[in-house]
């Protein structure tokens, strides 16, 4: 049975695959200034943790793109069971990431506390909805 809603799947996989291989290539290719800046706009993450570590920086890097390769797999094939596992693995990534950055706020406050969190949050949901939905395709 194949549903609208379903048919989100393979673009949400798109979505999440370019924006793990945007900071994916970002961090692995420019780790200093991955740290020093991200994620933007006069904010600084990462740097809230320091101090700065290129090994660190670049495996994380190196950790989202190939999240961002198995998530355009994901994408692009018509196995929901494959889906389905890229999306539980992305979805136990984003989960540790987000356990550890609620318990260990670095030195970040107020806004950027929340921003971040909700951030690391929705990397958790949109997994987890797009789970949901691949089973209606």
């Amino acid at each position: 049975m194949t549903t609208r809603l379903g048919l989100l799947v393979r673009p949400g996989m798109a979505v999440l695959a370019a924006i793990n291989a945007w900071w994916g290539a970002w961090a692995r290719f420019a780790p200093r200034h991955f740290f020093d800046t991200f994620p933007g706009f006069g904010h600084h993450w990462t740097a809230a943790y320091p101090p700065y570590n290129e090994h660190l920086v670049t495996d994380l890097g190196s950790t989202f793109l190939a999240l961002a390769f198995l998530l355009g797999v994901g994408a692009a094939v018509r196995d929901r069971t494959v889906r389905w596992v890229v999306l539980a693995g992305v979805g136990l990534f984003n989960l540790l990431h987000l356990s550890y950055h609620a318990v260990h706020l670095g030195g970040l406050s107020g806004v950027d506390v929340a921003a971040s969190l909700t951030t690391l949050a929705l990397g958790v949901v949109a997994p987890a909805v797009l789970v949901v939905l691949n089973r209606l395709t």
